[in-house]
């Protein structure tokens, strides 16, 4: 009697395991998943023979999963259910239809980008948002780069290069991605001298430190962080007043942006137009924190020193797309025009808790009866909890929010939420006294539906 052939022989060849792969999937990514499943099922064969049967077995279903991942794109849409409005890991700032609508007109085509229709001839890519952040901002010019790290990179290049900059101790932040302050000024080849304590900084330890080297005064909004107690930091105004009878400009680093006075939970953040009133020469900051818009770092300033930016070689190197700068130019218009409704960010700041609790009641009776009518073991709560603005915004501000609260009978908590940030689309919500949250403050209603399948399917067995 021949014996049969040893597990190795037994596993499928590559061409034929890709052929069974569903044909909607590309045979690019169908070989490449057929590959990878073989070659693991070879691997776990080395590693343990004696399950040889159960490994072949497998090897099909890993295959499928394989290709469906590979032929996926690998950015893609999440439902963010954290309520952390200002996700840094998904995106930030969601944006508004309108900018979408934008952005997609201009990428279908040929654009204006750098090309003035008035004049016949090259134009600026300045030019489409200027005279906006201009106008919001009461300062005498403007200019864009790729993020607020770049916009203090590039300003701090032209205007301090091999100089020196004074900084208040307690305003050496770090901001995301274990970026410093002092590392980006080091970069950016000029020269930090560091004034005051970490809690206490005076008028007169600026006016100690300013010397012959001395090129910019510097201030740092700690947008990310907040000291409180024994504190004291020197006002913006009084601080230009003493950079200016030195004759040396003051730069701001406002970071989150916001365009008018905001007080949220006891947190007062600055307004671009309060600091550039206040005498500042550069302020910078973000355009995906609390403006709303897509990532840019947007600087505005006294015209002499945003044209000396513009000029110099960075400014190629830092500067934005067509894409970045549609959909910003669409967010600063809504700002202008009075319609800060339509922009993602300020609707789900402005939500009231009582509307988000009825969408959680409604949602914990609609998920119930699918459950029950699907046969899945499903245990949902609504609650009420605080969610957190993130983004290095508004710190130590919570909202009142609401949320659903679930479990499953066939999964821990752990494992729930593992499938349904591993579903389709991917759900990030967390795990809290051994149940997954889902914060509505952040999930739109046109989510909704997505957010109950997901929720489904992640609860039903392996």
């Amino acid at each position: 009697m021949a014996s049969s052939p040893g597990p190795y022989r037994r596993l499928p060849q590559v061409h034929r395991l890709a052929a069974s792969l569903p044909s909607d999937i590309p045979l690019v990514w169908r070989v490449e998943a057929a590959r990878r499943a073989v070659e693991a099922a070879r691997q776990s064969l080395r590693e343990h023979p004696e399950h040889a049967d159960a490994v072949l077995a497998r090897v099909p279903e890993r295959a499928r999963l394989e290709a469906v991942r590979l032929a996926r794109p690998h950015l893609r849409p999440v439902i963010n259910a954290t309520g952390v409005i200002l996700h840094t890991n998904l995106g930030r700032a969601p944006l508004g239809q309108a900018a979408l609508d934008h952005i997609a007109a201009v990428a279908r085509g040929y654009s204006t980008l750098e090309f003035d229709v008035e004049r016949g001839e090259r134009g600026s890519r300045h030019s489409h948002v200027e005279d906006l952040l201009t106008a919001l901002s009461g300062a005498e010019a403007a200019m864009v780069v790729n993020n607020n790290a770049a916009a203090v990179f590039l300003a701090l290049a032209e205007l301090a290069h091999d100089r020196e900059v004074v900084v208040s101790r307690g305003q050496l932040v770090e901001i995301g991605g274990a970026f410093r302050i002092p590392d980006v000024m080091a970069a950016s080849g000029a020269r930090l001298v560091e004034v005051g304590t970490t809690n206490k900084t005076r008028l007169s330890d600026y006016e100690r430190a300013i010397g012959p080297a001395t090129a910019l005064l510097l201030k740092v909004h700690t947008s990310n962080f907040r000291l409180e107690g024994f504190v004291e930091q020197v006002e913006t105004a009084d601080l230009v007043r003493l950079g200016h009878a030195r004759g040396l400009p003051v730069m701001e680093d406002l970071g989150s942006g916001v365009l008018f006075p905001l007080t949220v939970g006891g947190w007062r953040e600055p307004s671009v137009s309060e600091v550039v009133q206040a005498g500042a020469d550069v302020v910078t900051f973000s355009g995906d924190k609390l403006l709303g818009g897509p990532q840019a770092g947007l600087i505005v300033g006294r015209a002499e020193l945003i044209r000396r930016m513009k000029r110099h070689p960075l400014a190629r190197a830092l500067r934005v797309d067509k894409l970045t700068l549609a959909g910003l130019e669409t967010t600063l218009r809504l700002y202008r025009e009075g319609r800060t409704e339509d922009i993602p960010l300020w609707h789900m700041l402005n939500q009231s808790p009582e509307t988000l609790w009825r969408r959680a009641r409604r949602l914990e009776r609609t998920w119930l009866r699918a459950a029950a009518a699907a046969g899945v073991a499903l245990a949902v709560r609504a609650a009420r909890e605080a969610s957190v603005v993130g983004g290095g915004s508004l710190p130590g501000v919570t909202l009142p929010t609401a949320v659903v609260r679930i479990r499953a009978g066939a999964h821990s908590a752990a494992r729930l939420e593992e499938r349904l940030r591993q579903g389709e689309p991917p759900v990030v919500g967390r795990v809290s006294e051994d149940a997954v949250v889902l914060d509505l403050r952040t999930v739109a209603p046109a989510e909704e539906r997505d957010l109950g399948a997901a929720v489904l399917a992640a609860a039903r067995p392996e």
